[in-house]
């Protein structure tokens, strides 16, 4: 009987899966499942649950609320455990009782005020001076954290890792470079490799050193119906050690809601750091149809409907795809969230339960990029070939040389040479036999190839770790 319940149960997210508008939902479910628990319905109601509960037990742990008793064991082990154990069943509950409020924080409040109905005392400080943002902002804010600590940078280390790999292994194999898409001076793979890296380690450092801040301080963020209550209290002070013990930095100066300043900064480095990753995807791209970078066959897969031969490089078009439509709209939540009418309206409600989308398409590109870079393996028969046919490039030496020892027109004496024609070792080396400059610096050019023209690329490549 258990497992046919099972089977159904497994044919009911089957189903599900098919169903579903967003592909988040959808075909990629299984990649952003681990999200679902912070940034769904079900996730926003939980932390407003835990926020309601922690500020009822830090004012009843107030001497100066002397209106509500201290917290014994009990109802404290007892509101413990309705976070702890708090359910998706808990969430439809809610959701329920959202029917007849029409109010979803009311409807919070209501949830959690069941639960102690013999405690009249406990029910009239569920929601004591809160306005529903004051729930709300705390809500995204621990959600947003979370994310960055147990979701991002656990997927950005991984990927990192996987890129030094590759830049430390590949530190001294020659490569072609291109700029403006033409034959430049030699790099290596490495070197290339550990350009990305230390963009991404930069910008995954400030994220983490962006502060998350939370507002707790009423209707118009001016504590009125706090100090009306209580004006003895501290609610300065109150105010900010809660905030504090959510692992939050207090915003005292406020309307009635907190700015998202914050939270654009937040944006605004992922869309830089997602930027960096486009970047790669697309040189990467570019490589593979090159020939530099092959891909490693995975027997079952088709690369094409009706090309057999194709060994299409899916992974970085999908993370290319996947980063576009996470950067628009961290793009508009970093331009429309700081902006309110007044003291408050609702646009950014609406926006912000979107937070989790764009965090979800981030997720899924790293993954696939991930998946791609686990598949790549360098052909260095092709880059030798190709870098080994390209004596021009060595023009850039050769003339930089001859401005040490002051021969006359060096770059005009090189461009005449090289450029639109055909270069071989033969023409460069009776060119630098030519030169009037000393034994040992013409014996080093001659003894220059492409492939060791590097430069200090393999030491620079080391600053990556």
């Amino acid at each position: 009987m258990i497992l046919i319940l099972r089977s159904k149960r497994q044919v009911n997210m089957a189903k599900e899966k098919l169903t579903a508008i967003s592909p988040l939902d959808g075909r990629y479910a299984d990649k952003t499942k681990e999200l679902s628990g912070i940034f769904s319905e079900y996730g926003l109601i939980k932390y407003r649950v835990e926020i309601e509960i922690r500020w009822l037990q830090m004012l009843a742990n107030n001497p100066e609320i002397i209106d509500l008793d201290k917290f014994d064991t009990n109802t404290n082990n007892q509101l413990n455990q309705i976070i702890d154990n708090f359910d998706v069943s808990d969430a439809e509950s809610v959701k329920e009782i959202e029917k007849t409020t029409n109010h979803d924080v009311k409807a919070v409040e209501y949830f959690i005020s069941r639960q102690f109905n013999d405690h009249k005392n406990i029910n009239d400080f569920i929601h004591f001076g809160c306005t529903s943002e004051d729930i709300n902002n705390l809500a995204y804010a621990m959600m947003l954290k979370e994310a960055r600590e147990y979701i991002l940078n656990p997927l950005m280390i991984s990927l990192h890792k996987e890129i030094e790999s590759l830049a430390l292994k590949h530190r001294d194999t020659p490569m072609l470079s291109r700029t403006h898409g033409q034959t430049a001076s030699p790099t290596t793979v490495g070197k290339e490799f550990a350009n990305v890296l230390s963009r991404l380690n930069i910008i995954n450092n400030e994220l983490n050193e962006i502060n998350i801040y939370g507002k707790f301080n009423g209707a118009v963020g001016n504590f009125n119906a706090h100090h009306v209550a209580y004006p003895e209290c501290d609610w300065l002070e109150i105010s900010s050690n809660f905030i504090k013990s959510l692992n939050l930095e207090p915003n005292l100066l406020t309307t009635q809601i907190e700015p998202h300043d914050w939270m654009a900064k937040y944006c605004h480095n992922l869309i830089r750091y997602n930027t960096v990753l486009l970047d790669m995807s697309r040189d990467i791209w570019g490589y593979i149809s090159l020939g530099y970078f092959k891909q490693r066959l995975e027997k079952n897969e088709v690369g094409s409907s009706t090309m057999p031969h194709k060994i299409n490089p899916i992974d970085f078009e999908n993370a290319e795809g996947n980063l576009g439509l996470a950067n628009s709209l961290f793009g508009h939540f970093a331009e429309k969230l700081p902006i309110s009418r007044f003291q408050r309206d609702l646009t950014d409600s609406t926006v912000q339960r979107n937070l989790g989308v764009a965090i979800g398409y981030g997720v899924i590109a790293i993954k696939s990029l991930l998946k791609g870079i686990n598949k790549l393996e360098i052909d260095e028969i092709v880059i030798n070939k190709d870098i080994e046919n390209r004596w021009e490039v060595l023009g850039e030496a050769i003339q930089t040389v001859m401005r040490r020892y002051g021969i006359p027109e060096p770059y005009e004496k090189l461009k005449t040479l090289t450029r639109g024609n055909e270069i071989n070792k033969s023409i460069l080396s009776d060119f630098i036999q030519s030169l009037d400059i000393p034994d040992h610096a013409k014996n080093e050019l001659l003894n220059l190839t492409p492939s060791t023209y590097i430069g200090l690329a393999s030491k620079l490549t080391n600053l990556s770790k």
